[in-house]
């Protein structure tokens, strides 16, 4: 499976991360422990919505449609 998810920080719920793993909990991980330099500050960092996709070009492509201007509004309406 393919997933792409969008993560709060615990800290500050007005900072949001949208990204795309093969694997979420080892991604979710990786981001606490500080190895993501986008997502290094702001941890820890908790799930807010995740989406599966057996095609990874689907996930991909929703993932740059939720970084762009009307993803990120819609994300923040209806996802987080």
């Amino acid at each position: 499976m393919h997933y792409v998810y969008i993560l709060q920080s615990a800290l500050d719920h007005r900072r949001h991360y949208t990204g795309f793993t093969h694997n979420l909990r080892s991604r979710l991980t990786s981001h606490n422990a500080g190895q993501n330099p986008s997502t290094v500050h702001g941890r820890p960092w908790q799930i807010v919505s995740y989406f599966a996709f057996a095609d990874e070009t689907k996930a991909r492509d929703f993932e740059c449609y939720l970084k762009s201007g009307s993803g990120k509004t819609f994300s923040r309406r209806r996802l987080i």
